[in-house]
């Protein structure tokens, strides 16, 4: 449940511009996880979200960035683990199957992870599109998005 919890804050914080714990607990009410405030105080800590300046003003939360807190990878990667329940590949392309909801978590960690040779990732609701260069490089990619899982 925990890693559920916190690859859907993964994911509020990716597509909203959360500026407080109490609009992160409302998101994460309307996605049907009951939350404390200590809980979610544990959460922000152990995914080491950080507050940015906001487009709209102000400051929201956001995730470090790959450079500033290589720490926070194995946070990342557990999240896919938990996340991802296939991958396949077409040509260039992979599909990964995700617990449904959850693709853009995932999706945000491959992204985060800076996988070289990724032309680009789409993230639907169960399910994420990874371009990438060409076959070769799709098949080491699965190599390494498998041994993830592990």
């Amino acid at each position: 449940m925990k890693f559920k919890r916190q690859s859907a804050i993964m994911q509020i914080i990716s597509q909203n511009d959360i500026k407080t714990q109490e609009e992160l607990s409302e998101k994460l009410t309307e996605m049907g996880f009951a939350t404390t405030q200590a809980t979610i105080s544990r959460d922000i800590k152990e995914l080491r979200l950080i507050k940015v300046n906001s487009l709209s003003g102000g400051y929201k939360y956001s995730s470090p960035s790959q450079g500033d807190d290589a720490g926070f990878l194995p946070r990342l990667r557990t999240i896919f683990k938990e996340c991802v329940i296939g991958i396949q590949q077409a040509q260039n392309l992979v599909v990964i199957r995700t617990i449904t909801g959850m693709a853009n978590a995932a999706a945000y960690a491959i992204d985060q992870l800076k996988v070289e040779n990724i032309i680009g990732t789409i993230a639907g609701d169960d399910t994420i599109l990874v371009i990438l260069a060409d076959n070769e490089k799709a098949t080491q990619f699965c190599e390494i998005a498998g041994n993830m899982l592990k």
